[in-house]
């Protein structure tokens, strides 16, 4: 599947990183504050965010299953590797794509010990759908109210008149999805984390139409999970 290219400066900076020079406490060089997140307004564009950098401890991230559960990251995952991917929701097709393609390799990432946390501002009532439609057997997590999203710098507002537009053009509501009227997206991303909770790999692109190719992620996850 033709996925588009990984960011030049987030290879580069993990590729070091999976070489064995990550430390808990410090960042890449040229990443200040790489060690922790300071808070941020929510830009207006998606090519302003600015996503948490490899090297950086992931923070504490409430989500809710598609029962309406909490769901803490890293205590609900058992410390274990991780490959979270943020999507804008169901409604999006080229998210869909990204999601059913994940499922593919789904147990190729089991078998080396990464859970998939697949997390979308869908409030958690409309994962079942996606989740049945697309066949996707990892889980779904609701990040309706963009907490998570917004403390790993991946939020972005959308304008009015595009959120006018979705829904007269395109019969999408961001707002009855999400149940929020906060009027946010994530960028699409993946990141992977190791057993510590330390970020590894960081790939995000403005362009939701892009996505990393998921043999690039296995190849990835091969090497945090050794």
């Amino acid at each position: 599947m033709a996925w588009h290219r990984i960011p030049r400066l987030f290879a580069l900076v993990s590729a070091g990183l999976l070489a064995g020079c990550a430390s808990p406490n410090t960042g890449p060089r040229g990443l200040p504050g790489a060690g922790r997140r300071m808070h941020v307004e929510v830009p207006d564009r998606a090519e302003d965010v600015v996503p948490i950098p490899v090297g950086a401890a992931l923070p504490r991230l409430l989500l809710h299953t598609p029962e309406g559960d909490r769901f803490r990251v890293r205590r609900d995952t058992g410390k274990k590797p991780l490959l979270l991917i943020f999507y804008r929701g169901g409604w999006c097709p080229y998210c869909n794509r990204h999601l059913a393609d994940l499922q593919g390799a789904e147990k190729r990432f089991v078998k080396l010990g990464v859970q998939i946390l697949a997390i979308s501002p869908d409030r958690p009532g409309k994962l079942k759908h996606t989740a049945t439609k697309h066949k996707v057997g990892y889980r779904l997590l609701s990040d309706s109210g963009m907490g998570a999203a917004r403390k790993l710098g991946l939020a972005f507002r959308l304008d009015d008149a595009t959120v006018a537009k979705y829904r007269r053009s395109y019969k999408i509501d961001i707002e009855a999805d999400s149940g929020y009227k906060h009027h946010q997206l994530p960028v699409p991303a993946a990141i992977l984390v190791d057993r510590r909770g330390i970020v590894r790999f960081v790939h995000t692109d403005p362009d939701y139409k892009n996505r990393i190719d998921t043999r690039t992620l296995l190849d990835l996850a091969r090497q945090i999970a050794g």
